[in-house]
């Protein structure tokens, strides 16, 4: 049976993960510090959704029958110690690591939140590779990224699967063939971390032959997964504040208060997007598809379709009757871009991904009306400001 160890187990993307290795066969443990319910009561925020404790999460998927997923209370950024006593007791296959603060607008807050993720995202990935290292473990590391790393400064070309094929002319005027990381351009501090765990994998995958998948995901839509369905203190997190909540979710939940769909500047951000089931989906094709030691870090492009935010945002309003309204845009970024991304990798695999405007789409708006309740106005506004310039904006209705 093969172990995994889902790092960051307790939060949006890694709980529907570990419950879905888990009903597929595997021997699952979760690793977790509950730094992202300490982020909500730092916020103000909280999910719309109402989420267990983990202690009864794991009891209700207990009771369904699927066994027991061990857990470990760890900082991973600060908890070296203790790591390699979770790996020597665990003895993982893979490692799925979350573990990390994943939100741009957080990190861009202010100076305490820019160091924090540095801080932890760097750290925590480090500490993961030094680990496997130090105990000569032939362990598989599959890694959350984003496609946010390749940059949205308007590019026409194809985003590749992490590699960019180029011809050199040296000094003598010969031409060299290369294949390099794509340059990466980040657009907020949570994405320069994850432009440097790129480097560390690079870095660990060939001089120490650790095995590495770096999976470059993009916006997560959806709450529910065949797994978080089947019991009510399962469900999964929905966020919808200005630092967590993914530009979809907090178009629905607008939608559903009667509030007009706030659209960032002109709309024109073209972003990669993908459906929570496809993402757990992906997860498992990455663990049953390792790459082999001392081959470079495998990576794929982990989204289903490109849209533009003022083109999602009238497709909400299509399906509700919701206002659009413009406002300024809190970050700096290019005001209209184009975006490809490649994912054949997965393709390839089998994955046939979910699309918005499927009944999932229906089914995560049926969610929000459900729980409209526990809405807490105040806090879905932006409030990160990229530039220390900026001002908060003004509305103006469509």
């Amino acid at each position: 049976m093969t172990s995994v160890l889902v790092l960051g187990g307790d939060g949006f993307c890694g709980w529907p993960t570990a419950l879905h290795l888990s009903a597929k066969g595997y021997r699952v443990g979760i690793a977790d510090n509950f730094s992202r319910r300490l982020i909500d009561e730092e916020l103000g925020a909280n999910s719309l959704t109402p989420i267990a404790t983990l202690s009864e999460r794991l009891s209700a998927w207990k009771q369904l029958g699927y066994g027991e997923i061990p857990f470990y209370e760890i900082d991973l950024a600060k908890d070296y110690a203790q790591l390699l006593e979770v790996l020597k007791e665990f003895r993982p296959d893979a490692v799925v690591h979350f573990a990390e603060q994943r939100s741009a607008p957080y990190s861009m807050t202010n100076a305490r939140h820019k160091r924090y993720t540095v801080e932890n995202n760097i750290s925590a990935t480090h500490n993961l590779l030094v680990a496997l290292v130090e105990l000569d473990m032939d362990t598989h590391v599959v890694h959350l990224g984003t496609v946010g790393v390749y940059g949205y400064d308007g590019s026409e070309l194809a985003m590749p699967e992490g590699y960019l094929d180029v011809i050199i002319k040296g000094p003598d005027g010969r031409q060299y063939q290369r294949s390099i990381l794509y340059p990466t351009q980040p657009g907020s501090i949570y994405h320069m971390t994850k432009s440097m765990d790129q480097l560390m994998f690079q870095f660990f995958a060939h001089n120490d032959r650790l095995r590495i998948t770096d999976l470059h995901q993009g916006v997560v839509w959806g709450i529910q997964t065949d797994e978080t369905r089947r019991h009510e203190s399962l469900i999964n997190r929905f966020d919808y504040d200005g630092d967590y909540g993914t530009v979809l979710n907090r178009f629905l939940l607008q939608a559903v208060m009667g509030h007009p769909l706030t659209v960032h500047g002109t709309g024109g951000q073209t972003r990669g997007f993908i459906n929570i089931q496809d993402t757990v989906t992906c997860i498992r094709l990455a663990i049953e598809n390792p790459p082999h030691q001392g081959d470079r870090v495998k990576i794929f492009n982990q989204v289903a379709e490109t849209r533009r935010v003022r083109d999602l945002a009238k497709m909400v309003a299509s399906h509700t009757g919701a206002q659009v309204a413009y406002v300024d845009n809190p970050r700096n970024e290019a005001a209209e871009n184009e975006l490809e991304v490649l994912n054949l990798g997965f393709s390839s695999l089998g994955l046939n991904p979910i699309l918005l405007e499927q009944e999932e789409f229906h089914e995560t708006l049926q969610i929000v009306e459900r729980y409209r309740s526990r809405y807490v106005e105040a806090t879905v506004a932006a409030r990160s400001l990229w530039t220390r310039h900026q001002k908060p904006g003004t509305i103006t209705k469509e």
